[in-house]
This record gives structure tokens, C-alpha cells and sequence, in this order.
């Protein structure tokens, strides 16, 4: 069950202190706060834990303050649109806006591999306009001979030049605690010229310790991909880790299931299943086209199929897109082969915008 108040209330005040003292007085429930701040919009919320099912939940929507009451039926307690809840609030993480209305383009390097190579991506980045991009320092990799990352060692020139490129967020994966601290003091001695969203990786989706301890830290978003091999609600679950520890600024990815059924793409892409995130959970979604097709192949209509995955994506109401671009692509470290380049961005982000345009359109039918 959860109690939720005037966007008004000040989370602190009298009327919240009243409901929870009202909780505590209830046999075997305990109550979990949590203050959501949106765009334009902060909601202050109660969780009911425990034995609900003889909660007086009339008395409580009487309470002063108290907006409406909901029971939770479905698996998603924090997360969840509990009875077609409208309160897809978002939140705003270094100026930049994250909601079910937005719509980012992180492009950039999958993994980091020289400081030449990530100024000539954020100076593009720059030129096109954008403040996000993707940038790999740590890179779990299948085959133990594969390049691993940079690690630490990149931090510090990635964020200098993130501050002089206008970069606003940074999408990184990380793969174990260390690393998020190892984030947070390159941060701090660079003066925090960018900012960070934490990457939780397809191999990490189920690393449930990984998961909790990215919920504890609110410091950074995160942002959780759906694993490769498992079911949606599996992957959602791992979402509901995270927020279940405290931190509830998460975007959800999609990058393609494992399948052969998928052939020849890398993964079986599945992106119809964005209106089916953005109608389960209050999260904003992302897809990643650059792993769900994972090649250059280009079609008789002169697109390539990384282009058509994204306006599938986007034209499904995608909120975000994380995509892979490398100044020389022969020469990265890392999954070259489905980079696009530099010279192509500009005429990207065109297609991405007459998507998004035709979405907003089709929407506006309704």
C-alpha cells in the first residue's frame, strides 16, 4: 500500500510526522518513505510494509495532506504504475531532466581508449549540441583476453574534458563497489566539472550485491540494462533492488535479448517492449541499438540497421539512447565494428528527432 501526499507537503513536516505515528501504531506494519523529486513536481510517499490487508486505509486518506491512498497489486512496489498511476515524476540529475517525456542522446565511446579520441567526441558532441554521452572506462568482457577498460587511469582526463566540453552526464558502467568510489574521488579532485550515471551491465542485471549497493548510494543515477538471457520481469526486478535500497533514479535499458532467433543481428532487438516499461513502472527508458544489432550493415533504402532499430525505439517513446560513435573506428579497443562515426552524427541526430517528432505526433491522435 502506498500513501501518497500533496506535492505540497513538505516531507518533514507536521503532516507527514502525523500519518507515520498514526503507522506505528499499527500490529505488524512498518512504513518506508520516500521523496521523489521531479521536473516540476516532488512527491512525498509512504510504503506500508508488512500485514496491510487490515490497514485502515479510510481513515488514513483523511489524514491532512494525504492525496490519495493505493493498494499495490502488482510486483513492482517502488517502482510500479499501481492502478494506471500517473506519477512518472522522473528526476533531474545535473541539470538534466529524466522522465517519461524526455528524450537524450548519450552518443560516445563504448570503451575509453585515448585522450585524443575522447576530446575529438565531446568537441562533436559539443558542435551537435548534446551534454550526455557514454564513455567506457570499465569493460567486463567475455573472453578474459579481450581489452578490460582503462579503469581509473582514464578518469581523470574524461571528466576534465567533459567540463570543458559542456558535458552535463557521463553513462559508465561499473561492475564492483570499488570502481563507484574510484568514480566519486576522480570527481571530487577534478573539481565535479560533469556528472556520473552509474551503468549496470547485461552480465550484472542478476549481481543482486552489485545492485543493492548501487541503491544505497543516491549520489548518482543509474542506469540498469535488462539482461541478455532473462525475462523482462526479471530484469525489472533488478530495478526494484535498486530502489528498494533508497535510490529511485533509475532508467531502464533495453539492448537486445541473447537468441539466435535474432540472427543476423547480435541480439533479437526488443524494443516493442517500450510502451510495456513505460506502462508497468514510473521509469524513463532507454534503448541501445548499438548492442541489440551490433554490425554496420546498411539496407537497399541507404539506412543502416542500427538507424532502424533507433527509430523503432524512439518512435515507441523512448526517453533515451545510448549509442556507440568513435572518431576512428578501425582503431578502438572495443566493438568497433558497430560504431558509427564522427561524420555521421549530425545526420543521427536528424533521424532521431524527425522519430521523436512523428511519436509526439502519433500521440497527439489520441
Amino acid at each position: 500500500m502506498i500513501i501518497i501526499f500533496n506535492s505540497e507537503i513538505d516531507p518533514k513536516g507536521p503532516e507527514v510526522k502525523s500519518a507515520l505515528e498514526f503507522i506505528a501504531r499499527q500490529p505488524e506494519v512498518r512504513a518506508e518513505m520516500h521523496s521523489v523529486q521531479g521536473a516540476s513536481r516532488s512527491l512525498t510517499e509512504i510504503y506500508l510494509l508488512g500485514k496491510v490487508d487490515n490497514f485502515p486505509r479510510e481513515t488514513i486518506e483523511q489524514f491532512p495532506g494525504v492525496e490519495r491512498v493505493v493498494r499495490i497489486s502488482e510486483k513492482y512496489r517502488i517502482l510500479g504504475r499501481h492502478k494506471s498511476q500517473a506519477d512518472a515524476v522522473g528526476f533531474v540529475y545535473n541539470g538534466v531532466t529524466f522522465d517519461q517525456n524526455s528524450c537524450h542522446v548519450f552518443a560516445g565511446l563504448c570503451a575509453v581508449d585515448t585522450p585524443a579520441h575522447v576530446e575529438k567526441m565531446m568537441a562533436a558532441l559539443k558542435e551537435h549540441g548534446l551534454t550526455t554521452t557514454r564513455m567506457g572506462a570499465y569493460k567486463p568482457r567475455t573472453s578474459p583476453y579481450d581489452f578490460q577498460g582503462h579503469g581509473k587511469k582514464c578518469l581523470p582526463y574524461v571528466f576534465e574534458l567533459a567540463g570543458k566540453y559542456g558535458i552535463k552526464v557521463i553513462a559508465m558502467e561499473v561492475v564492483h563497489e570499488g570502481q563507484i568510489d574510484e568514480i566519486r574521488t576522480a570527481l571530487e579532485s577534478a573539481g565535479n566539472p560533469t556528472g556520473v550515471m552509474l551503468q549496470i551491465g547485461t552480465r550484472n542485471a542478476q549481481n543482486f550485491e552489485l545492485l543493492k549497493l548501487v541503491g544505497q548510494q543516491k549520489q548518482f543515477p543509474v542506469l540498469v540494462k535488462r539482461g541478455m538471457g532473462i525475462t523482462l520481469e526479471e530484469s525489472l526486478n533488478a530495478c526494484e533492488y535498486i530502489a528498494s535500497e533508497g535510490n529511485r533514479n533509475i532508467v531502464f535499458c533495453l539492448r537486445g535479448v541473447k537468441s539466435h532467433l535474432g540472427d543476423p543481428h547480435r541480439n533479437l532487438v526488443d524494443f516493442s517492449h517500450v510502451p510495456v516499461v513505460r506502462r508497468l513502472t514510473r521509469m524513463p527508458v532507454c534503448i541501445d541499438p548499438s548492442h541489440s544489432v551490433g554490425k554496420r550493415d546498411q539496407g537497399p533504402d541507404g539506412l543502416l540497421d542500427l538507424q532502424h532499430a533507433t527509430a523503432q525505439g524512439v518512435i515507441a517513446g523512448a526517453n533515451m539512447v545510448l549509442v556507440d560513435f568513435h572518431p576512428a573506428p578501425d582503431k578502438a579497443l572495443c566493438d568497433g565494428s558497430q560504431a558509427l562515426q564522427l561524420n555521421e552524427l549530425g545526420s543521427f541526430l536528424e533521424d532521431v528527432r524527425i522519430v521523436r517528432e512523428a511519436f509526439q505526433k502519433r500521440r497527439g491522435l489520441q
